[in-house]
């Protein structure tokens, strides 16, 4: 009985104190609620009033600049540098990548338009924005793109003569998927290439060995003898 009695004081005392608990912080308890709701309330309010519409905008405005990109990539040399300018500004009637990046930034519209821009200004020799725009791209997985990315990046880079920059670059979009072998063999024989172009005779012997024995299906691994030969190295 006395121990039923201690249980119930026990209980009473836990009450007591709870009560005692909510009586000093309901009220910060209270505010702090509020502040998540409110928050919450004006989270769904810019996503759906204000970030979404603003999503759809410029998906619909992008879509002719992604005409003029794939058309860029298409077009003959002489060609390449009026499509160049127009994917970067437009037609007079339908807005730019650079419009594009600068009224929707955060969109996956701009961000797409940050590839388109970096590798128009490559085209047109303006080095220094093609990385600056390339670097702010993210792939968001598309591992090929990235590696076309970080291709374009290391080309700009060389011209720049920022060379180990370039054969930085070159090293990153071989191994941005190495279960990808014609992407992978493609850029590994390029920084091999420019290794070799460069002075950097044991970093391209290493890579063009890479190529053979990481990716010896490939057709870049049938021309690889040729160039160790070159470099004066035998070795199997």
């Amino acid at each position: 009985m006395a121990d039923k009695k201690k249980v119930q004081k026990q209980e009473v005392d836990v009450v007591e104190k709870a009560k005692g608990i909510w009586e000093d912080y309901n009220k910060p308890i209270s505010y702090i609620g509020s502040a998540i709701i409110l928050l919450f309330a004006v989270w769904l309010i810019y996503k759906y009033m204000f970030k979404v519409p603003e999503q759809e905008k410029a998906d619909t405005e992008v879509f002719v600049t992604q005409k003029y990109f794939t058309d860029f990539t298409n077009a003959t040399d002489s060609a390449k540098l009026m499509m160049a300018a127009r994917v970067l500004n437009g037609d007079g009637r339908n807005p730019g990548a650079l419009k594009i990046i600068n009224k929707y930034s955060g969109t996956p519209a701009a961000n797409l338009c940050e590839y388109y821009a970096g590798a128009c200004y490559l085209q047109l020799g303006q080095f220094a924005k093609s990385i600056r725009y390339l670097k702010d791209f993210d792939a968001n997985g598309a591992t090929q793109i990235q590696s076309r990315a970080f291709g374009m990046m290391g080309d700009a880079s060389a011209e720049l003569n920022k060379n180990d920059d370039a054969l930085d670059y070159y090293k990153k979009a071989a191994n941005v998927n190495t279960k990808d072998d014609y992407t992978s063999s493609e850029f590994l024989f390029r920084a091999a290439l420019f290794a070799q172009s460069i002075g950097k005779t044991k970093d391209a012997i290493d890579m063009f060995k890479k190529i053979k024995t990481d990716y010896p299906l490939t057709e870049r691994a049938a021309d690889v003898d040729r160039y160790l030969a070159r470099l004066g190295d035998f070795s199997e």
